[in-house]
């Protein structure tokens, strides 16, 4: 599974194990009704649906393995019900949104032809925010218009670049990152933090929420955004719908 995945179910079972010790109850101690409590407080906190459903999951795949373990003969996870999941597509930016977004950008500060090149890079290649700050300069093939991409499951991909998108990395690369001192290992890392690391995935989330406010878009906007737009706007164009599920990798 990709690293993120496994990092949402070790955070998942992190939590079961903080919520048992604090009542005083060992692994193999926890009941169905315990199970419930402990959903349940959490849900009281405000959990999502969609991570309820993940959390439920990562506890029954936990308590399958206690068995395979023989530390358990029952798994009192077995009867948790998965809440429903409502199907909500994802907002999409028009394209006057986009260039809202893209205008509210200061390009006079430190980070902003950057952050451009960030936005330009998301909706014109479609990129996941992990693919994004993994890119490299390697990974620039802009000789044959296209990117390097490495997906879930460290699967590669090649992605078409466009001439605009394309044209904001060069500025960056050429006119703002060459003058940066680097930290060792992050040489051929493609956008860079002032400090001359990588980027967090934190980071990007905080830039667009920030740009979105700034630009005044009403819209629940996340880096996820530009990719589904991305999609979107290529389908409404006319471009086969398999074609861009392999673009999206």
């Amino acid at each position: 599974m990709a690293d993120n995945t496994i990092l949402a179910y070790q955070r998942d079972i992190t939590k079961l194990s903080s919520w048992s010790e604090s009542n005083d109850l060992s692994p193999t101690q926890i009941t169905y009704g315990h199970l419930q409590e402990f959903i349940a407080q959490l849900y009281d906190l405000g959990l999502a649906p969609r991570s309820q459903g993940r959390l439920i999951s990562s506890i029954k795949t936990y308590y399958k393995f206690l068995i395979l373990e023989d530390e358990l003969i029952d798994s009192p996870a077995e009867l948790l019900e998965t809440p429903k999941l409502g199907r909500k597509l994802p907002d999409v930016l028009n394209k006057d949104e986009l260039e809202k977004i893209i205008s509210a950008i200061d390009l006079s500060k430190e980070g902003g032809e950057r952050n451009r090149a960030i936005i330009e890079t998301l909706y014109g290649c479609g990129l996941r925010v992990s693919e994004l700050i993994n890119l490299r300069l390697s990974d620039l093939h802009f000789e044959h218009d296209l990117i390097q991409v490495v997906g879930k499951g460290n699967k590669e991909r090649l992605v078409p670049i466009n001439p605009i998108a394309k044209k904001y990395i060069t500025i960056y690369k050429d006119e703002v990152r060459r003058f940066q001192k680097i930290k060792p290992g992050n040489e051929d890392i493609l956008f860079l933090n002032r400090r001359g690391g990588q980027l967090t995935r934190e980071f990007i989330f905080m830039m667009v929420r920030s740009l979105a406010k700034e630009a005044n878009i009403q819209k629940k906007i996340s880096p996820h955004t530009f990719r589904h737009s991305f999609a979107s706007h290529l389908v409404n164009n006319g471009a086969d719908i398999r074609i861009v599920q392999d673009l999206l990798g």
